[in-house]
């Protein structure tokens, strides 16, 4: 995707979910230009913003298959910034954890260093952080209409989860001040999948077998779809169309899968969605009890918008409510689902901005 236009963003003044930046302020934030990256397994993002007076407006935007590239600067170097005009600012949310300044991208073979970054584009600040951190501060420029509530709870204020599953799984936290959310990131995704009954068993021993370490990211992610479809097919013995077989050749797996799913056409993929969407939840509210997110979950990610009219959201709000002696905590979580596929682009967007001083 290319584009160039001149589009406002919500004012970061009055946000939905307000977000403490950890920069001093000496007198106000100043105007400027920013450069913004989404850099994840599947696709790059990159956003060209000005800022001024507390709105980021638009000024281009390109996507990139993110393998079809060796790194990072042959990116930006493609996206011709330097003809527009002077960046003071970048801030790149990358999909995978970071050290230092540097990180080495968990689904694509990139290392990003930061002083590398300084040295090739001659600037000084540019800042590396976790795309899911920067999903989080994403959802200080989003506004009612991008959001799809999918669970009510109590309005209680407190510490929130965004979770994200797609190409992998990112999660991470919003701790809660009393005033302002922090967001912080973390690798939870790689953690311990857990079987909850006798199928749930099958399902680990068969990605055990293929994979070795069975973490949630393995099961809530586009393979994951892929894998779960392949085992749910196998054990019913149901067999697949040859307009299905020719689709799943040609096009995104996952996404034919569950494009069926919802269509009703397929009863393999039916289950296979039907399944994604209960282990979610069960992740989702694991999530809940161990941040105590009383401020809510916000599940991003390229799948949820997808399938959220279609899928059934009976089993996503039963098996939440499976944690015992907790469910009352549970109960008072609102989840929402994240309908802008931008948030994690605006969230650096965001981050570079609150840079400018």
């Amino acid at each position: 995707m290319k584009m160039t236009k001149k589009n406002a963003s919500p004012l970061l003044t009055e946000p939905l979910i307000p977000l403490a930046v950890e920069f001093k302020k000496k007198q106000g934030h100043k105007n400027g230009t920013v450069l913004a990256g989404d850099i994840g397994g599947t696709k790059t993002n990159l956003a060209l913003f000005e800022y001024k007076d507390g709105h980021l407006t638009l000024i281009k935007q390109n996507s990139y298959k993110t393998k079809n590239h060796t790194s990072l600067l042959e990116i930006i170097a493609d996206f011709k910034v330097e003809k527009i005009t002077k960046i003071d600012s970048i801030c790149f949310g990358v999909a995978g954890p970071i050290t230092k300044g540097k990180v080495h991208g968990t689904n694509f073979p990139w290392d990003i260093d930061t002083d590398e970054l300084i040295k090739a584009l001659e600037l000084k600040s540019i800042y590396l952080i976790n795309d899911m951190q920067a999903n989080a501060y994403g959802l200080a420029t989003l506004k009612e209409k991008d959001l799809d509530r999918l669970k009510y709870g109590s309005e209680i204020a407190g510490n929130a989860v965004i979770i994200s599953p797609g190409t992998g799984l990112g999660e991470a936290g919003l701790f809660w001040d009393g005033t302002a959310y922090h967001p912080f990131a973390s690798e939870g995704g790689h953690c311990d999948f857990g079987p909850r009954n006798d199928f749930d068993l099958e399902i680990w021993k068969y990605f055990q077998q293929k994979y070795g370490h069975v973490s949630w990211e393995r099961l809530l992610s586009g393979q994951g779809i892929r894998d779960t479809y392949q085992l749910i097919r196998n054990v019913s013995g149901e067999k697949e169309t040859d307009t299905f077989k020719a689709k799943m050749a040609k096009e995104d797996p996952a996404a034919v899968i569950t494009q069926t799913a919802l269509e009703g056409l397929d009863i393999v993929c039916r289950e296979t969605l039907d399944l994604f969407v209960r282990f979610l939840a069960i992740e989702t509210a694991q999530l809940a009890l161990k941040f105590k997110a009383t401020g809510g979950i916000y599940i991003g990610g390229g799948i949820m918008p997808k399938i959220i009219k279609g899928m059934n959201r009976e089993i996503f709000t039963d098996n939440f409510m499976q944690s015992g002696r907790m469910n009352s905590l549970l109960q008072m979580v609102p989840v929402n689902v994240i309908l802008n596929d931008n948030t994690a682009l605006l969230g650096a967007a965001y981050y570079a901005a609150m840079t400018l001083e």
